[in-house]
């Protein structure tokens, strides 16, 4: 497993500045014109500004691009065109730990962009409070997440095209309808039930709460939010896989 995340990183360490900008443009462009140039129009949202309030959601938003992207064209691409993962299984590894590699890499280069994104806020005006800290392990869980639902997809992916449906229904709604641009509060049931339901929501929901140190009760059922979708991702992750690579 760990054989497997080591020999990722170190390829990614050959093309870092062009993998950072391509996860993090998005984010910061985001940050830019809908903080700073919408922001200036919209009222506070729960006592906040509106370039506060929607930078923790951009911070969980980057790790999940990462994390999804890594585990869709990266996986992919290694599954399919470079014949990476047949070299692999042909060591001792199992496709279990292959599996896990794959998910934890994934997972990582997401808590990268997260990370990133959370210590530059301060550059756009943003402080998080000294509660920012206990943020980087739940970040961690929502790549493992997001890695894990890509590898899903990587399993059952025919040819690149195939992620365009991943994309669009799955990764754009996650984006728009997760609490990262307005209030799930101001939604009515049972929709706002749902959409508190997505894990994507509990992630943006607690960057919300550790960023600026609000801690409340609902930590504890969206932290079981998380963790039950980490794990069942996961879980379902390796059967895919393992049923694709072993006919």
């Amino acid at each position: 497993m760990y054989q497997v995340w080591h020999r990722n990183f170190r390829v990614w360490l050959k093309h870092i500045q062009a993998s950072l900008i391509g996860n993090l443009g998005q984010p910061f462009l985001f940050l830019l014109a809908m903080g700073y140039g919408l922001g200036r129009s919209v009222p506070e949202i729960e006592g906040l500004t509106y370039l506060q309030f929607i930078a923790p959601g951009l911070v969980a938003s980057s790790v999940m691009y990462g994390a999804a992207f890594e585990a869709t064209y990266g996986s992919y691409t290694r599954l399919s065109t470079q014949g990476t993962f047949e070299a692999i299984l042909m060591t001792p590894i199992s496709v279990q730990e292959l599996a896990m590699g794959e998910i934890l890499w994934g997972a990582t280069k997401g808590l990268i962009g997260g990370i990133i994104m959370l210590v530059t806020l301060p550059l756009f005006g943003v402080t998080p409070s000294i509660w920012s800290a206990a943020l980087i392990p739940v970040l961690f869980a929502e790549g493992i997440i997001f890695s894990a639902l890509g590898l899903i997809m990587t399993a059952v992916a025919t040819n690149y095209d195939f992620f365009n449906y991943f994309t669009s229904l799955v990764i754009t709604p996650l984006f728009l309808f997760s609490g990262i641009f307005f209030s799930l509060k101001a939604i009515g049931d049972p929709l706002r039930q749902f959409l508190y339901f997505l894990p994507l929501s509990s992630v943006v929901e607690l960057s919300r709460t550790f960023c600026y140190g609000r801690l409340d009760w609902n930590i504890g059922l969206e932290l079981l939010n998380v963790s039950f979708f980490s794990i069942s991702c996961t879980v379902i992750a390796i059967f895919l896989l393992k049923r694709r690579l072993i006919q």
